[in-house]
């Protein structure tokens, strides 16, 4: 049986609905195998048609999201289970997949919802990173 050492879990902290099922699953696994658990937000790319957007737009973004990433984690991950928060910019499902190359993440666990409704972190991104992750990937419905 193949032993996980270390999970990533997406988080979209605008959509409850990202972590609120998916979250517990990865915690009980990470428990479980004793793995330390990977909680990741992306924070979209700057739109580069939007020239008014300050200098510093992405940094104030990055430092905006931060905060509310520890809040959730403190509030819903264990002391017991070992933890690194990542906070990143980009295209959401390849930021994933590339996080998960950089950590050497053996499991992703993440959420999933009907296909009808639209979400920033689900469905279609949640299917590239099935696609495309090199590691296992949990879909928790």
């Amino acid at each position: 049986m193949r032993r996980f050492e270390k999970i990533l879990m997406p988080v979209d902290l605008g959509h409850e609905s990202s972590w609120q099922e998916a979250l517990p699953v990865a915690v009980d696994q990470a428990r479980h195998a004793g793995a330390e658990l990977h909680i990741v937000t992306v924070v979209p790319e700057e739109p580069p048609q939007l020239a008014w957007l300050p200098k510093d737009y992405s940094d104030k973004m990055i430092a905006y999201v931060k905060p509310k990433l520890a809040k959730l984690v403190e509030a819903h991950v264990p002391a017991d289970v070992k933890s690194q928060q990542h906070v990143r910019q980009g295209s959401i499902y390849r930021e994933i997949v590339d996080l998960a190359q950089e950590q050497d993440i053996d499991l992703i666990v993440m959420a999933s919802h009907r296909p009808e409704l639209q979400d920033f972190l689900l469905g279609p991104n949640a299917a590239r990173v099935v696609r495309h992750a090199e590691c296992s990937v949990m879909v928790v419905r």
